[in-house]
């Protein structure tokens, strides 16, 4: 059942504070997607396989660690701060420090089976634990904020607006400060202010969790009624089971991830290499600024007018083609590439944009079909697919590395053949899978526009009845 506080009116502070939550997540979440295979790597050494069989590991440890913690949040009551925003202030100091501890600079001259040891302690103690820890509640928190669709979408909206600040912010500072050119002008990485870098990001990460937990309120509490059964856990599964547009949202969030953090980690060696002008990588991260304060203004009004889905189909056939165009035609100068990049990801950014609002949706979805509201497990099993995504990215674009030929030292030079072989992954790849999840979106998911407003009649009925 749905009830309200009385706590102060839905506003600008818990939408402002409800970004800072996913600004504070990808100091630490985006960092480790663009950077740290290059510290394993160019930094400690480590080959690149090895990298990709850590990424796909820690994802076994996620199924039962992120679904485990959508299940504890579900169970838990609602205390005095609430029922999820607790979490925020418990563990954002344990995120933020164990992803400082991660680039260690100072291990590049131990064993390589000490390097290997920390590198898997490091990362599933941050990823598999502590990371999913402080996002299953965050992200399960935007249903109890509010229960009006409308305001739910903005909250989505700004969430994504707190991760496009969170990768303009690194991705134009981090370049800078973690490369150098060495005399024969290749682009070298500077270890120790690889580890100072880390160790700012983290500080601002807990700045940015506290914000969140003081800015946001908890004003919706479902309870359910006294003469309902909760699920089993073996109920809830099968629900998932069958649930369409949580499996459709799935795959669309697996080939998201795989192709944008694909693209994320092998920009990188792209401008190293390809472009050998890293200082326009660092404008790549800066242009998301524009983009999405361009779309935040449109967004609702796209989404009110054509659907959620309708746009988002259009949004990725769109981008998907553009990559390919990249692929096909052989771009050697960066400034242009980074304007192509710029126009095709506006279909990218808007799907980006909505994503939260569309895990809303799946959410009502999934009450409708069984009665029961079950936000923290639902967003559990998608967290688990963004990671997914993650691991399978940063596991190939590992293996790939190693099928092109790249030469994983510290100051190692690449020939022609692996600089070709960077660019081709880097264009190719993420068109074909932005391709796969607008076909996705359009053939698999159920929930046009027409469904969602029709659930939320059902809903809004049903929780007048009670």
């Amino acid at each position: 059942m749905s009830t309200k506080s009385s706590e102060r009116p839905f506003g600008m502070k818990d939408k402002l504070g409800y970004m800072f939550g996913d600004f504070g997540n990808d100091f630490t979440f985006i960092f480790a997607s663009s950077f740290l295979m290059v510290f394993y790597t160019n930094v400690l050494g480590i080959d690149a396989k090895l990298v990709g069989v850590l990424f796909l590991v820690s994802r076994v440890v996620d199924a039962f660690t992120d679904i485990g913690m959508g299940r504890i949040v579900d169970k838990m009551s609602t205390g005095k701060e609430g029922k999820f925003r607790p979490w925020i202030k418990r563990i954002c100091g344990p995120v933020a420090i164990v992803s400082f501890l991660m680039y260690q600079s100072g291990l590049s001259g131990a064993s390589m089976t000490v390097k290997i040891i920390y590198m898997f302690v490091t990362y599933i103690l941050w990823g598999s634990i502590f990371y999913t820890a402080i996002n299953i509640p965050y992200g399960s928190m935007a249903s109890v904020i509010t229960d009006d669709s409308r305001e739910r979408a903005e909250l989505s909206t700004f969430r994504s607006m707190g991760a496009n600040f969170a990768s303009v912010v690194i991705m134009v500072v981090a370049p800078i400060i973690i490369y150098y050119k060495d005399e024969n002008g290749n682009q070298i990485v500077n270890p120790t202010n690889f580890t100072i870098i880390a160790g700012v990001f983290s500080i601002l990460a807990i700045i940015c969790y506290i914000l969140c937990y003081t800015m946001t309120t908890e004003r919706v509490q479902m309870e359910a009624p006294a003469n309902k059964k909760t699920l089993s856990a073996g109920e809830t599964v099968k629900a998932l089971v069958t649930n369409r547009a949580l499996l459709a949202i799935i795959a669309a969030a697996i080939f998201l991830l795989l192709s944008s953090l694909m693209v994320q980690s092998m920009n990188n060696y792209l401008f190293a290499e390809w472009f050998k002008n890293t200082k326009a990588l660092s404008v790549v991260g800066f242009i998301g600024l524009p983009t999405t304060l361009i779309l935040a203004t449109v967004t609702g009004r796209i989404t009110e007018r054509f659907g959620k889905k309708e746009a988002g189909v259009v949004g990725m056939l769109f981008t998907g083609i553009i990559f390919l165009l990249l692929f096909a035609f052989k771009v050697y100068n960066p400034w242009i590439f980074v304007g192509v990049t710029f126009i095709a990801n506006f279909g990218m950014y808007y799907f980006n944009m909505v994503i939260w609002a569309y895990i809303t949706d799946v959410i009502d979805y999934q009450e409708v079909k069984t009665g029961s509201r079950e936000d923290g497990t639902v967003y559990g099993v998608y967290s688990f697919a963004r990671k997914i995504g993650q691991a399978l990215a940063g596991g190939l674009s590992g293996f790939a590395l190693s099928a092109i030929g790249y030469v994983s030292e510290p100051g190692a030079v690449q020939t022609d053949a692996v600089r070709r072989g960077i660019y081709n992954i880097a264009t190719a790849f993420p068109g074909i899978c932005y391709l796969i999840v607008a076909l996705i979106l359009a053939f698999a998911y159920p929930l046009t526009r027409k469904v969602v407003l029709e659930n939320g009649a059902i809903l809004a009925e049903r929780r007048a009845g009670k």
